[in-house]
C-alpha cells in the first residue's frame, strides 16, 4: 500500500524478476488467506449475521481492507530490505525478542490443541461412530505434522490451494442457496452500528477478527519461500496480497449471508466457538437435506485444516528464524537472521529448529485434548493473542518509516494511515480482552 513505484533495485537483483504482476505467480496470498480464516472467524461472522442481519456487512469488508495493509507491509519489508521480519523486530530492541519467545511458546501450546480440536470436529460429525473427538484431533495433528515435515513450500502451497478451492465452492454455494436479499446486502455496506449495548466493541471485534493472526506476519516468509526475494517482485506481491483478502472477503461475506438469511430471519441462535458450525450443519440438514449438510462439513474441515497446516509451516519458519539469529549471536557470526534468499532456498524447512517447533505444536498440546484447557493458561493465551496484532501493526509503522527501509519503499500517507488505524483498532481490542478476563480467579 505504499504509494511508491520505485524500480527493482532491492537485494538479490541477480535473480530473475518479472516486470509485471501476473496471475500465474499467485500463491503466498492464497496460503495466508487460508491460514488466517479459521473456523472461529466463520463462526464470528455467522453470529454477526444471525444477530444483526446485513447491518455489519461493512465491518466484515473493512476487516479485509485492514488486513491487506498489514500483510502488504510485512511483504514489502521482506522484499525491500532482504531481511526477515524477525530481524527487523530485533533491531528495535531486546523487548521484541522476549515478547516473541513468550508468545510463540504459550500461544503455540494452546493453539495446537485448539487447531486439532477444530479440525477433528467436522470429521467426528461426518463419521460419528468411528472414534471420539480427541482422537480425531490427534489424527489431524499427526497428519499435519507428517505433511509439513516431509514437504517443502511448493507442495504445501499446492495443497493449500486445493483446500481453498473447496472452501470457496462450499461457502459461495451456501450463500447462493440461502437466496440473499441483495438490496439489504448493499444497504449493509453503509457504516451503521447496531442499536444495542457494546455495539461499538462488537463491531470492532468483527473488523479485527477477519483473518487476523500471527499468519499475517508469516506472509513475508511465505513470499520469500515462493522465491520472491527482491523489489522486482513488489507488484506481484501486491496483486497476490489483494487476491488473498478478496478471497477472504468472499468467505466471510458468504457466511454473513448464511447467518442473515438462515438464522436471523428464523430467530435461531447458535453457540459461539467451533461447535456452532456443527449446529449449523444440523440446521442445513433440516432445511436443505443431508447432501448440503455433508458438503458444509467438508468445507468446515478444509477451513480448519488449512489453518492447522498453515500455522505448522509459517510459524515454524518464524521460530527457525529466531533460533538462527540467536545462534549467530552466540558464535559471533553476526546478528542478522535469515535473509530472504536463505528462506527461498528451503533449507530451513528441514532445519532442527523448524522441526522442533513442529513437534511443540503437535505433541504437548495433545495433553489439553485429554485434560481440558487450564484456566490460567487460557487467560495468558488470550492476552498474548490480543497483544500480538497491535504489536505487529505498530512495529511495522516503526520499521517502514525508518532508515532501516530504503527510502523509495517506506510508507506513504495511505500506508501510515491504514497501519495506524489497524494498530489503534487492535490496541482497543487488546485492552478489552485484558479487562474482560477473570483476573480475580487467576491469583
Amino acid at each position: 500500500m505504499a504509494e511508491t513505484t520505485g524500480s527493482a533495485t532491492g537485494t538479490g537483483d541477480a535473480a530473475p524478476r518479472p516486470r509485471k504482476s501476473s496471475w500465474k505467480y499467485i500463491g503466498p496470498g492464497i496460503v495466508v488467506a487460508a491460514t488466517g480464516v479459521g473456523a472461529g472467524d466463520l463462526v464470528a461472522t455467522l453470529i454477526a449475521g444471525s444477530n444483526f442481519g446485513y447491518t455489519l456487512l461493512w465491518a466484515a469488508v473493512l476487516g479485509c481492507v485492514v488486513k491487506i495493509s498489514l500483510a502488504e507491509a510485512a511483504g514489502r519489508w521482506h522484499l525491500a530490505t532482504g531481511r526477515t521480519l524477525f530481524d527487523g523486530w530485533a533491531s528495535l530492541g531486546r523487548w521484541t525478542t522476549w515478547f516473541f519467545v513468550v508468545y510463540v511458546v504459550i500461544w503455540g501450546y494452546v493453539y495446537g490443541a485448539a487447531a486439532m480440536s477444530s479440525s477433528g470436529l467436522p470429521l467426528q460429525a461426518l463419521f460419528p461412530d468411528v472414534m471420539e473427538l480427541k482422537w480425531w484431533g490427534i489424527l489431524t495433528g499427526l497428519v499435519g505434522l507428517v505433511f509439513v515435515w516431509f514437504n517443502k513450500y511448493a507442495v504445501f502451497e499446492k495443497v493449500m490451494t486445493v483446500l481453498v478451492g473447496i472452501m470457496f465452492v462450499v461457502t459461495v454455494y451456501l450463500a447462493v442457496r440461502v437466496t440473499p436479499h441483495l438490496g439489504d446486502a448493499f444497504a449493509g455496506l453503509l457504516p451503521v452500528l447496531p442499536d444495542e449495548k457494546d455495539s461499538v466493541l462488537n463491531t470492532l471485534g468483527l473488523i479485527g477478527g477477519v483473518g487476523g493472526t500471527i499468519t499475517l506476519a508469516a506472509y513475508g516468509y511465505w513470499v520469500n519461500a515462493k522465491g520472491w526475494t527482491n523489489t522486482g517482485w513488489m507488484k506481484v506481491m501486491r496483486l497476490d496480497n489483494r487476491v488473498a483478502y478478496i478471497t477472504t472477503g468472499i468467505f466471510v461475506v458468504s457466511m454473513l449471508f448464511v447467518g442473515a438469511e438462515l438464522l436471523h430471519s428464523a430467530n435461531v441462535a447458535i453457540a459461539s466457538g467451533d461447535k456452532g458450525l456443527v449446529q449449523l450443519s444440523d440446521i442445513l440438514e433440516k432445511e436443505y437435506g443431508d447432501a448440503t449438510a455433508k458438503l458444509f462439513l467438508v468445507g468446515f474441515f478444509a477451513t480448519s485444516f488449512t489453518s492447522l497446516i498453515g500455522v505448522w509451516h509459517g510459524v515454524s519458519l518464524m521460530f527457525a528464524d529466531f533460533v538462527e539469529r540467536y545462534r549467530k549471536q552466540r558464535v559471533g557470526a553476526g546478528s542478522q537472521a535469515l535473509t530472504g534468499e536463505e528462506v527461498a532456498s528451503g533449507t530451513h524447512e528441514k532445519s532442527v529448529p523448524f522441526r522442533a517447533y513442529l513437534l511443540w505444536l503437535t505433541f504437548p498440546p495433545m495433553i489439553l485434548l485429554f485434560q481440558g484447557q487450564p484456566f490460567r493458561l487460557i487467560i495468558i493465551y488470550g492476552v498474548l493473542g490480543a497483544a500480538f496484532m497491535p504489536f505487529l501493526a505498530l512495529t511495522l509503522v516503526w520499521l517502514l518509516n525508518s532508515a532501516r527501509t530504503p527510502r523509495e519503499w517506506r510508507n506513504g500517507w495511505l500506508s501510515n494511515g491504514m497501519l495506524t488505524i489497524a494498530g489503534l483498532l487492535f490496541l482497543v481490542l487488546c485492552v478489552k480482552q485484558i479487562t474482560d478476563q477473570d483476573w480475580s480467579s487467576f491469583f
